[in-house]
């Protein structure tokens, strides 16, 4: 499809030549947790401010925060590694 190519920077690439570099690889173990991390501190310093705002407490936000920082990382790796044994879109 002409979307999946441009997608994959191969928007002006016949069929026959895509190269093996072209193709979209599986993340590896440790890159799955590498995202989950990095993702999970962007979001649990947007959940500790959201929770100050609303409770007006601090110590309630980082209580928050850091039990929303365990459950939402442990969810998306398995969340990630569940979409990495699903064919469709590669």
């Amino acid at each position: 499809m002409i979307l999946d190519k441009v997608l994959q920077g191969n928007s002006f690439k016949g069929r026959s030549e895509i190269t093996d570099k072209d193709k979209v690889s599986s993340d590896k173990l440790s890159r799955s947790i590498a995202k989950s991390i990095s993702w999970r501190v962007v979001g649990t310093l947007d959940t500790i401010l959201i929770s100050w705002f609303v409770t007006g407490t601090i110590e309630l936000a980082l209580s928050i925060g850091f039990i929303e920082l365990v459950t939402k990382m442990t969810l998306y790796f398995f969340h990630e590694r569940l979409w990495e044994r699903i064919k469709w879109g590669k």
